[in-house]
């Protein structure tokens, strides 16, 4: 797999017959190593690792319901209260982000109504913060923490 601008971490990742699987701690359970998976997992590792993130408040490949179809947002980040606070879009690193990949989070937004959006093909990471109120959107210089999510 292609080196990312993340961290590099330890994962377990197994062989079944011409499948590379890695396990994935949010699931629990192994999945197929594709590009896009690769970078969902070094992005949410690397929200738990170095921002602080708890893993039993995130979710990945996390179902929603849009215009009576269903749908994946790739990682949901939760308060401790239950509601959603942040929603990850990630691509492969092939993919290039543009506004179709922006567009793509901002619709499942609609469903869950969050502050925080994060884009990231593995080697760019943009982040932005919304503010409902006055309809601004706020693109921050580095993914924040997750203490700085809950005191915003």
């Amino acid at each position: 797999m292609q080196k990312l601008n993340l961290p590099d971490y330890d994962f377990r990742i197994v062989t079944e017959g011409e499948r590379t699987m890695i396990f994935d701690i949010f699931r629990k359970k192994f999945v197929a190593l594709t590009p896009e998976e690769h970078v969902r997992q070094h992005f949410a590792r690397f929200l738990v690792e170095e921002r602080n993130y708890p893993v039993s408040l995130m979710m990945t490949e996390y179902s929603l319901m849009l215009n009576n179809m269903s749908r994946r947002c790739d990682i949901i980040m939760f308060e401790r209260s239950g509601a959603a606070r942040a929603l990850v879009e990630c691509k492969a690193p092939t993919v290039k982000i543009n506004q179709a990949v922006f567009d793509q989070v901002a619709r499942y937004n609609l469903v869950f109504r969050v502050e925080y959006l994060f884009v990231t093909n593995g080697l760019q990471h943009y982040c932005c913060k919304i503010n409902f109120e006055t309809g601004e959107i706020i693109f921050l210089p580095d993914v924040p923490t997750y203490d700085s999510l809950l005191t915003s």
